[in-house]
This record gives C-alpha cells, structure tokens and sequence, in this order.
C-alpha cells in the first residue's frame, strides 16, 4: 500500500504500524525488546503497531532503534535555497506566514446597498 492511496489518517496509522512491526521482526526484535531499547512501555509499541496514534517523541524514539530516522529527510527534506535567496535573505530566517489578504471589493455602484 502506498500512502497516496490511504483514505484516511486512520489507514495511514494502521499502514505505519504494519511496517514498524514489519523492520522489527525483520531484525529479529521482540516488542519487549523494541520498549527496552527505545526508552518506552511494551504497551506503546504494541498501540504503535495496532495503528493507534503515537506521541511523536515515542515514535522518533522507535525508528531511532530500528535504524529508520534517517528517512525522515526523505519525508522532510531540508529547504535549499539559492545563493541569491541567501543574499536577499542576509542571514534572516522566515519566521511566519505571511496574512491572507482578501480579494479586493469591487467599487460601489448605483443600487448596491450601503
């Protein structure tokens, strides 16, 4: 299954649990022995595996024994920027978004209501 083609975040956390049980048993990995090593309960890598939402830290806590973090930059690839981006840029960062302007109103016209 690939993740395009999941409906629903529901699907997706159960297709994640699949294939964090798939890398550990393909490390010959216990979920006892997944908990010891990753710093958590056996409980919530049991939950993590039956496709029910993990923290996040526990999450990167798991893929950090099983060798998989370094895929997040495929997931999160850093943001190039041009050399003429960091020029104009001089060191500052972006730090938000920028606000959503409304469309501008057309003009008033006779029979339009104040």
């Amino acid at each position: 299954m690939r993740f395009e083609d999941a409906i629903s975040d529901a699907a997706t956390l159960q297709e994640l649990g699949h294939r964090v049980e798939a890398a550990r048993l393909d490390r010959n990995m216990t979920q006892a022995q997944l908990a010891e090593q990753a710093g958590i309960g056996k409980s919530t890598v049991e939950r993590l595996e039956a496709g029910r939402a993990p923290q996040l830290a526990n999450f990167l806590r798991v893929l950090r024994v099983l060798n998989l973090l370094e895929a997040l930059d495929r997931v999160l690839p850093e943001r190039q920027i041009s050399p003429i981006e960091q020029m104009k840029l001089a060191g500052h960062r972006r730090r938000r978004a920028s606000r959503q302007r409304p469309a501008p109103a057309r003009p008033w016209q006779w029979g339009d209501k104040p």
